[in-house]
Order: C-alpha cells, then structure tokens, then sequence
C-alpha cells in the first residue's frame, strides 16, 4: 500500500497526499469537466450509467457519493426513488462547481453537496443504503481506512460501487493505455491545464493504483462480500460491485 500513497501531485512539497490532492482539485475545478471529456473520450460517461444501473437496481433509499468532484454521480441519480442523495469531498473548488450545476437544475431540493474526508465520515454507522467512488479511490491517502469508513456507513447488505482506472493486460489496449497515460494525458495538462502536474499525477497514479484482483483482496480484508470485477472496454477501467 505504501507505494501507491506515495504518489502525490506536488512531489518537492512536504504536505500530506491529502492536503495535496485537495489543493490539485481546487486548482483544476473550473475545466475538470471539459478535460475529463476530453481524456476519456467522452466513454466515462456510459460508464457513470452504468454505475448508476447497478445502484438503482438494489433500490437504496439513501445513497453516498464519496470523492463527488463536481457532483456528475449524484446528479444522475436524481431520477432515482431513493429519499436522500449526499456527495461528500474535500476539495471545496469542486464542490463550489457541483453546487451551481445543481442550482442551473433546480435539484437543490433533492441532493446535498458537503465538504468532507473519505477517510472520516460524518455520518453514523448504517446510515446509508448504497455508496459509490468514480475515479476517486486511487486519491486516497490510506485506501483501507477510507473502505472501512464507507463499509461502517453502509446499512447491512447495503452495495458499494466503485469505477476507477486499471491498466490492460492484452495487446494492443495495454500499449495503447500506456501512451495514453504516459504522453497523452500530461501533454494534454500542459496544452489545456494551469495546473501540469496534475495531469502527471493522475497517469502516475492510475499505472501504481492496485487494480483488479489486488483490490477485490483489500475490500474483502476490510468486510466486504460478493465482490465483482467488471472491467470496461478492455480494462481501461474498472466497475467493482461489493456488499457490506
């Protein structure tokens, strides 16, 4: 685990992979969206949809979108039956960008933004049905303490999705993924992004982030069961389907 927290955006910095994520996302708040587009094609957003199939499907009354970013999870599960949509992060720029993307949509009534840690929620035990992480677990400090948090705030039997980057076992993805990672993601950064870095950060930490069955491991260490791996157009990315 050491390895893939030690990768951090500002590396010459001596603050914590927290402070320092939270600092990247502010930076990159205001062209997140757009350059999310862009570097995935524009396929991160069949992907949301179909985290947002498998969460519908176990017809949660209560759901967590932790590491929300600007708010795309939550917004889609407007149209759900569930009571009450909460997305959680720590990075106050993008929640600032979800928060006016639910005010242009009148949804204030339906989902709640709130500035906060994965890693220490402030919710009570078994106080939500389902829980989703896109794109967001590879930037937690401790990977570990931040599943054991979302499996304590999880009801029994309540479903956890995750959807991250993984890296292609076969030829030519795998190639592929690396040049993508490796030369188009940072020269994108420095084309389109004030901040370089961060663009940088996000490849490294996609290519150390433990991907697959090692990650299947870790949710099972920490109390989950019935853990699925579905890997998406040819394993760009990762779904993951578990349950408290």
């Amino acid at each position: 685990m050491e390895e893939q927290t030690s990768i951090k955006p500002y590396s010459e910095k001596e603050t914590d992979k927290k402070s320092q994520v939270t600092e990247m996302f502010d930076n990159i708040s205001g062209h997140y969206d757009r350059m999310n587009r862009l570097i995935t094609f524009g396929m991160d957003i069949g992907w949301r949809k179909k985290v947002l199939q498998i969460v519908t499907n176990h017809k949660p009354k209560f759901i967590l979108d932790i590491a929300t970013g600007t708010g795309d999870m939550p917004i889609l599960f407007k149209d759900s039956r569930a009571d009450k949509i909460t997305g959680i992060d720590i990075s106050p720029g993008m929640l600032g960008v979800a928060r006016q993307k639910i005010k242009d949509q009148n949804l204030e009534t339906v989902i709640n933004f709130e500035l906060g840690d994965a890693e220490n929620l402030p919710y009570p035990d078994s106080s939500y049905d389902a829980a989703t992480v896109t794109y967001g677990v590879r930037n937690f400090q401790d990977l570990e303490k931040g599943l054991s948090e979302i499996n304590r705030v999880l009801s029994p039997e309540g479903i956890l999705v995750i959807l991250e980057t993984s890296v292609p076992e076969s030829f030519p993805m795998k190639q592929g993924y690396w040049i993508h990672t490796k030369v188009i993601l940072p020269l994108v950064g420095r084309l389109f992004s004030s901040d370089k870095r961060a663009y940088n950060y996000l490849g490294d930490s996609a290519h150390v982030f433990p991907y697959g069955e090692p990650l299947k491991k870790i949710l099972e260490k920490v109390g989950y069961h019935k853990v699925e791996i579905l890997p998406q157009m040819g394993g760009i990315s990762t779904i993951y389907k578990a349950y408290k």
